[in-house]
């Protein structure tokens, strides 16, 4: 899934005031990681998670391998917290970070 610069730019926006709903620790990818992840990208589409790792070697190969398992794309990093969005059809418009913040991206 490729997603135009606009759409990345109002996701940025939309993910600023989001807090971490995931995050990985030194002990990897485990199976709750990644039932956590899909759940969350399931609900919301789009997430933060953090990477609580002290290398930036271990959290950009870590972050790589979240995105390939999820499907999700990566919107944007800094320092140890990611911004992920996968598509949701079925989004329940409650849930969906997208749905309840896209009159809202970048417009106070």
């Amino acid at each position: 899934m490729s997603l135009s610069q606009a759409q990345k730019k109002a996701f940025r926006s939309i993910g600023h005031h989001l807090n971490p709903v995931v995050t990985v620790s030194e002990n990897g990818i485990s199976e709750g990681v990644i039932a956590e992840l899909e759940r969350a990208l399931n609900d919301h589409e789009l997430i933060k998670i953090k990477l609580a790792l002290p290398e930036r070697d271990d959290r950009a190969a870590m972050l790589e391998e979240l995105v390939t398992q999820s499907g999700a794309v990566r919107i944007q990093t800094i320092g140890k917290v990611a911004l992920l969005y996968r598509h949701n059809p079925k989004a329940n418009a409650k849930l969906s970070n997208v749905k309840r913040f896209a009159e809202h991206h970048g417009r106070h």
